[in-house]
């Protein structure tokens, strides 16, 4: 009894370690900052529990506009990812040889820096008289008045920089996934090169896309250091806000209320997106 006992304990035993960890580290402080967006009060008297709804209804009408900003720059920059990473990812798999980790090393490099020096660097480049905008409006290629800082174009710049290596990575381990006998014989069947792509190499590398998506697409509309060091402040976004009242202005139900009316928001957007391209369709071929 004890060895069949012991092996059905077994996969419950590996899991404990990661299940006490996520237990301690996410759910206690998810439950707290639950009750905590449903309290009123201030930090010189204190905060007690009145289930107060309305920390919910007040947030999302005085800062939607600021969701709904976050959600534009995110899709806008989760596209810009998809758009570089895939041609990326795909010439790494497909023609990288011996070298692709030394070019995936070279991807990663960059995040050897901090996250916070890297938006000043890119700040930097996307100064008025920098290395970008400097030359082309000496060469009379701009107006003299044309600048990308503290704008939304600047934004998602600095968005798509950052994540970029999150999409990139997942498509590459899609694309080199595929069986290189099912591209040779779309060839054999006489497919032309954007026949295979298209009904082949595609298919078979949409779970890549579709997780690369996820993973640039949460975080990226929960940023804030972006929008707060290029976007200036008509470019704010929602992580910006809670920043502020968190920090600022120590308004902590309503910084948690609004934290989980972005989760809630980024749930059915997802949710909506894995609906729309059909995350079952998505499986069954990254199973084949």
């Amino acid at each position: 009894m004890a060895g069949p006992t012991r092996r059905r304990a077994a996969p419950y035993l590996m899991v404990l370690p990661a299940g006490l960890w996520m237990l301690v580290f996410f759910v206690i402080p998810l439950v707290l900052m639950v009750s905590l967006s449903l309290q009123t009060g201030n930090l010189v008297d204190g905060f007690r529990q009145t289930f107060h709804w309305q920390n919910y209804t007040d947030g999302l009408a005085a800062y939607g506009d600021k969701f709904a900003r976050s959600l534009w720059y995110g899709l806008l920059a989760t596209l810009a990812c998809v758009a570089l990473a895939y041609p990326a990812a795909y010439w790494i798999a497909t023609r990288g040889g011996r070298r692709k980790p030394t070019y995936l090393s070279l991807l990663l490099v960059p995040y050897f820096v901090s996250f916070v020096l890297r938006t000043v660097a890119w700040k930097l480049v996307l100064t008025d008289n920098g290395p970008v905008l400097g030359p082309l409006r000496d060469r009379g290629l701009l107006p003299a008045d044309a600048h990308v800082l503290d704008t939304g174009l600047a934004v998602v710049s600095g968005l798509t920089y950052n994540y970029l290596p999150f999409m990139v990575l997942p498509i590459y381990v899609a694309l080199e996934r595929i069986d290189p006998r099912v591209v040779e014989a779309a060839h054999d069947l006489y497919a032309s090169r954007f026949q295979v792509f298209g009904r082949v190499v595609l298919p078979l590398s949409l779970p890549g896309v579709y997780a690369g998506v996820v993973m640039t697409f949460v975080p990226i509309c929960s940023d804030y250091v972006n929008a707060e060091m290029l976007g200036g402040p008509r470019n704010t976004m929602i992580g910006n806000v809670i920043q502020s009242e968190y920090f600022d202005n120590s308004a902590y139900p309503l910084a948690s209320a609004l934290s989980f009316t972005l989760m809630a928001i980024l749930l059915v957007v997802i949710f909506v997106y894995a609906r729309a391209l059909g995350t079952r369709d998505v499986l069954e071929a990254a199973r084949r």
